[in-house]
């Protein structure tokens, strides 16, 4: 009965099964890490968490907290079950009528006992009692065949007490062989903890190894999305370029078409007339009679028919097939060099690149603050950390970041901590890190925007600027477009909020520099393609 009972308590309420790697929550029930750990994934998506079984709600995400004396009691209640199986298997030695399972064997007696034969079994001490089995004999020394009592810690064997006293182990070191078990017990704890922190540590490097990969994928996945709407946006400007083009040549055509054919009739109409002409003139030049030929007009006038009415029948001089409108190229030139305006604006830079992927340099860090797993976030702590004194670190409350720019349009997003005091924003690799000098704003290398509770302002070389809007938003964008000069600082809010732009000349590579002074900073995962707002 007693056992039932302790299995119902070790049951996780979300498998219905005995605890494996049981963790606690906050409110103090318990689970299966995997069991709470996926119900979390799926409370993921909505960002309420809640225990499963007191409804208790969590801000964020609820930390999971091992239970090792939980694990314990669980893992010897299923070693005890395991070995109450295998006792079901090993029958009473006297109970001949029918098999009944043994709970003890005599190691004298070498037989198995049932309850009812244990109860009238031999008290006295020569009859070795011990868990039942089936190789009785394997309990008894091969020598002297009396019981293995002791253990030799030499020769690590298991004797009898003739072996410690007048065998071959005589003069050794010997323990119980309770006492002795129990030692090994220990140390086997000691193996298991150390292999239980081992295998935690493999689960959360998994659980690194899996994060990087999914965000991998997320990166890939945006690439493609950009990379897939860039192309298709220059392939519909280049159709409308090509229709565009190809209309206007068709025009053109047309047109100079038109113009050509009606020259070409008023030729053909000349054609005729001048024929007809010289049928006539042959004519004359084969009669006979010069009568008949002297009475003809003038042989010079029907020899110059540029002179008769030439200019009525064409409207002027001939016209060369050349003299007609020709296609006009410098309209064609135009429209085709807006491709290469396209082409250029893309090399340019019409988008933003997608943003840097920021990881804070542990090397640079104040002992003021703790930095997380992912390189992403700044948290200050109230103790401060034993991290050696370099030449890099930060005296006060400050990080900055390992990748700097020295070119290109660049964004990145941070979430500050809802109350604290904390300043975000882009730095020289040259700036001081000793000394009040040493915080970003407050000297000629370093451009921020610094939030005093639920007042935001912008500072440069020690000159605050306040910012008079009210800030709902706890997420910023820092832009910088390196060769325009411009470090620019947004509130991401719907629609996007510009909040204050610097104008310099940079001259030297631009790193992310954080500041927690109270609270915590974390570098957002990397977005979508984005356009500057105008």
């Amino acid at each position: 009965m007693a056992s039932i009972d302790l299995r119902e308590e070790l049951l996780c309420s979300i498998c219905l099964s005995t605890y494996t790697d049981p963790v606690m929550l906050r409110c103090g029930h318990n689970f299966c890490r995997v069991c709470i750990g996926r119900v979390l994934d799926t409370q993921d998506k909505s960002g309420v968490y809640s225990c499963p079984d007191c409804r208790e709600e969590f801000q964020q995400r609820p930390a999971l907290m091992r239970n090792l004396y939980l694990h314990n009691v669980a893992e010897r209640f299923l070693i005890s079950q395991q070995e109450q199986k295998e006792i079901t298997g090993i029958c009473c030695t006297y109970c001949v009528d029918a098999p009944v399972p043994a709970v003890r064997s005599c190691l004298r007696c070498e037989a198995s006992l049932c309850d009812k034969h244990l109860r009238v079994h031999s008290k006295s001490p020569e009859h070795v009692l011990s868990e039942p089995g089936t190789s009785l004999e394997k309990r008894k020394c091969s020598v002297h065949k009396k019981i293995l009592d002791y253990y030799c810690t030499e020769d690590r064997a298991c004797i009898c007490v003739f072996c410690s006293l007048g065998g071959e182990h005589r003069g050794h070191q010997v323990e119980i062989l309770d006492e002795a078990s129990e030692k090994k017990k220990e140390k086997l704890r000691n193996v298991l903890q150390k292999l239980i922190i081992k295998r935690e540590e493999t689960e959360e490097r998994v659980r690194s190894l899996e994060e990087r990969r999914r965000k991998a994928q997320e990166k890939a996945a945006g690439e493609t999305e950009r990379v897939t709407a860039l192309c298709t946006d220059i392939r519909r400007r280049v159709d409308n370029l090509e229709k565009k083009v190809l209309s206007e040549i068709s025009r053109q055509e047309k047109e100079e078409s038109l113009s050509l054919s009606a020259l070409i009739h008023q030729l053909e109409i000349k054609k005729d007339e001048l024929s007809r002409k010289m049928r006539h003139i042959e004519e004359l030049c084969n009669m006979t009679d010069p009568l008949t030929v002297l009475q003809e007009p003038d042989i010079g006038d029907l020899c110059d028919p540029e002179e008769e009415g030439g200019d009525e029948d064409t409207g002027g001089h001939d016209k060369q097939p050349h003299d007609g409108d020709d296609l006009d190229v410098a309209v064609i030139s135009h429209t085709l060099h807006t491709l290469c305006n396209v082409v250029s604006g893309i090399r340019s830079g019409i988008y933003v690149v997608s943003p840097a992927d920021i990881l804070l340099d542990v090397t640079t860090v104040a002992n003021s603050l703790l930095i997380s797993d992912d390189l992403k976030t700044a948290t200050r702590t109230g103790v401060e950390q034993k991290r050696p004194e370099t030449a890099e670190r930060f005296q006060y409350f400050q990080v900055m970041s390992r990748r700097g720019f020295t070119s290109g349009r660049h964004y990145w997003d941070v979430e500050g901590s809802r109350s604290g005091v904390w300043r975000v924003g882009m730095c020289y690799p040259s700036i001081d890190r000793r000394g009040w000098k040493s915080d970003i704003g407050y000297n000629n290398k370093s451009w921020c925007l610094w939030r005093y509770y639920n007042q935001y302002s912008v500072i440069h070389d020690s000159e605050e600027i306040y910012l008079p809007d009210e800030i709902s938003s706890d997420r910023v964008r820092i832009y910088l477009d390196y060769e325009a000069g411009q470090l620019s600082f947004y509130e991401l809010c719907d629609p996007i909020r510009h909040l204050h732009t610097f104008t310099v000349t940079f001259s030297e590579p631009l790193h992310a520099i954080l500041y927690v002074h109270d609270g915590s900073i974390q570098i957002l995962g990397r977005g979508r393609n984005w356009k500057k707002p105008s």
